[in-house]
């Protein structure tokens, strides 16, 4: 069976997938005919496809999150590679395939991410500003374990938010070490609460984001995440007016650094453009590793990154 990441243009194959995604859509001719636009995905990627043969029953069969077995062939649109489904069914029993051959996954265990983060938060001398992070963690704990950091962007499978948060505090780490002006406890703190609400900003299955929250879209995570901050605040006594809280709350609402992208202010401490700049190149990266681990190896270029300005990634061969 063919995965993801070995389809080249042209190709003809037979493969099993997640059904990432599922739209009733209608063509443009006369009279519009009912079609499947789609998203079939693996452990290895995921690929737009159409499924233009769509019968009542398709309609009533197929619905997403569902594992089919695809009948296809790839090829090209607008410069980027698309599947042409011409035959689809639900698995069954006998096909001896699970949801979970289907997940991406972090690199590393969640149980061993959370752990690393607990260490983390452990090693924040200031109690304030640590019974402040062990508070909002705590709202969100048993989600940290499997939630991704976002629907499509950066770090979109299985406890992806967790591996992002890890990799964040990794460059941190070194960071505090080479510029002795960064404290370090605020940068702990950042990096762990700057994403704190995305488990309540959006719903996800096994990684996977079907839609966001009435909370995530009429507040968003990173208001969210401030108000935590001043209810841990208020809760445990912690005057509302103090620099850690204040800090705190800066450190969260600035780290998109731009209206456009969801912060109602820019960086204005050293930690806070700190922490910009470490949540954005270890974004970036790893869209770029993705974007690599996910295109065919016979193809040169991966597609368009919207987070890198649509540009693509030309695969060195050196």
């Amino acid at each position: 069976m063919t995965q993801i990441k070995q389809l080249a243009p042209q190709d003809e194959f037979v493969g099993f997938y997640l059904l990432r995604e599922l739209a009733i859509k209608q063509t443009n001719g006369t009279p519009p005919k009912d079609y499947f636009d789609l998203v079939l995905g693996d452990s290895s990627g995921q690929l737009s496809a159409k499924y233009w043969d769509v019968s009542t029953t398709d309609k009533e069969t197929f619905f997403p999150m569902a594992l089919v077995k695809v009948r296809g062939i790839a090829h090209t649109y607008r410069e980027k590679l698309q599947i042409k489904v011409t035959k689809i069914r639900l698995v069954n029993d006998e096909d001896g395939v699970a949801l979970t051959d289907f997940i991406r996954s972090a690199p590393i265990r969640p149980v061993d991410l959370i752990h690393t983060i607990k260490g983390v938060m452990a090693s924040i001398t200031d109690p304030e500003i640590a019974s402040i992070v062990s508070f909002c963690v705590s709202k969100v704990e048993e989600k940290l374990m499997h939630y991704p950091a976002a629907k499509t962007h950066h770090h979109a499978y299985f406890a992806g938010l967790a591996y992002h948060m890890v990799r964040m505090l990794e460059i941190g780490d070194f960071l505090c070490k080479q510029r002795p002006f960064l404290n370090p406890d605020l940068m702990k703190a950042g990096i762990i609460l700057h994403d704190i609400a995305k488990p309540e900003e959006m719903i996800s299955q096994l990684g996977i984001v079907s839609e966001y929250s009435v909370q995530g879209k009429l507040i968003g995570h990173i208001s969210m995440a401030s108000n935590w901050i001043t209810e841990a605040a208020i809760r445990l006594d912690i005057d509302l007016n103090s620099e850690k809280v204040l800090a705190l709350q800066h450190l969260v609402l600035s780290h998109h650094n731009l209206g456009e992208w969801g912060s109602p202010v820019q960086p204005q401490t050293a930690e806070a453009v700190a922490l910009h700049h470490i949540d954005a190149m270890d974004a970036k990266l790893q869209m770029v590793e993705d974007a690599l681990d996910t295109t065919p190896e016979t193809e040169e270029w991966t597609p368009f990154i919207r987070g890198l300005e649509n540009k693509a990634v030309y695969r060195m061969k050196i």
